[in-house]
């Protein structure tokens, strides 16, 4: 079997020319404004003010090289105090990071933020010599409370969204 040969037309067609009632172009539609949605974009993130430079990330890398060395290879003394610097470095940055990101509007942070205000209103009432029931039931209503001021922070940041994943 052979190749088909095509028609070829013996002189150039010209494209119709639009009309102006039918071929006119829809105008796109408005985009929704940034505020009302649930997803957050990487380039809508706050920048800290070293902004060049990635501090937090570096304090992040360098508290999980000392939980490393202090888990794997340090022993006594000198194990607690690299768990405990690279737990208190680790907890620093990620509570700068999650304060930035909650107060700029970027992403919740309500419940991280509130639980920490709960360790942190709670330790004293561990360290003194009073029942335990009280230091639960402080850490509860710390939380509380903050879950639900730091909720109402960000949903007026924010415009109104009361999460953005």
């Amino acid at each position: 079997m052979g190749r088909r040969s095509r028609k070829r037309a013996s002189t150039p067609v010209a494209p119709p020319e639009p009309r102006a009632d039918v071929d006119r172009p829809v105008a796109p539609m408005p985009a929704a404004p940034r505020t009302a949605t649930y997803k957050s974009r990487r380039e809508d993130a706050p920048q800290p003010p070293w902004a060049p430079f990635p501090l937090t990330e570096l304090c992040i890398l360098l508290s999980i090289v000392l939980l490393a060395i202090g888990f794997f290879f340090a022993g006594g003394e000198r194990r607690g105090v690299l768990l405990g610097g690279g737990f208190v470095l680790v907890t620093l940055a990620a509570g700068e990071l999650s304060v930035r990101e909650h107060f700029a509007g970027y992403r919740s942070h309500s419940s991280l933020l509130a639980g920490i205000c709960a360790i942190i209103a709670a330790v004293p009432f561990w360290l003194a010599p009073i029942p335990q029931e009280i230091v639960l039931v402080v850490g509860i209503v710390v939380y509380v409370l903050g879950l639900l001021g730091f909720r109402r922070a960000f949903m007026r940041r924010s415009g109104g969204v009361g999460f953005r994943a």
